[in-house]
């Protein structure tokens, strides 16, 4: 990776985490889930409402390091208006880039990331969030 590249990337994670995307409850939210890393005191709460089989709305809570606080906010961006198998989806695209640091050939915020596979235990940093949204994905509505 070229040293551009590589303050590029860094550059899209420090935005992110200096200027989180979607934080906070969206007011129709009406699934929840909470990702904890104890090892490291990362937390991370996915609020989210599904309409139609698709996120209509999402946001997070939260306290952790510029990574965990980064990839939530990026993937708040990203999730928004998908289903849950197209969630899935680009959250296996996001460990493929965390696991090898190749990211695909065109640039995807997700490719910021890439520099985490020099640091193992970064990973569930930077999959914390994305763990949580899924799962409040897959459960059923709260009751309002």
């Amino acid at each position: 990776m070229s040293d551009d590249l590589a303050e590029l990337y860094q550059a899209v994670i420090l935005d992110h985490n200096r200027h989180p995307r979607n934080r906070g409850r969206p007011p129709s939210a009406n699934r929840v889930a909470t990702g904890d890393n104890p090892t490291c005191g990362d937390l991370c709460t996915v609020f989210l409402r599904m309409d139609g089989g698709r996120v209509s709305a999402i946001g997070f809570d939260g306290a952790g390091c510029a990574i965990s606080q980064a990839s939530a906010s990026l993937m708040t961006t990203l999730l928004d208006g998908k289903t849950l198998a197209e969630a899935e989806a680009l959250f296996a695209e996001f460990r493929e880039i965390l696991s090898t640091g190749k990211a695909p050939g065109d640039f995807s915020e997700m490719a910021a990331f890439a520099g985490v596979h020099q640091y193992p235990a970064r990973v569930k940093c930077a999959t914390l969030s994305w763990h949580a949204a899924l799962d409040a994905m897959r459960r059923e509505p709260e009751n309002p």
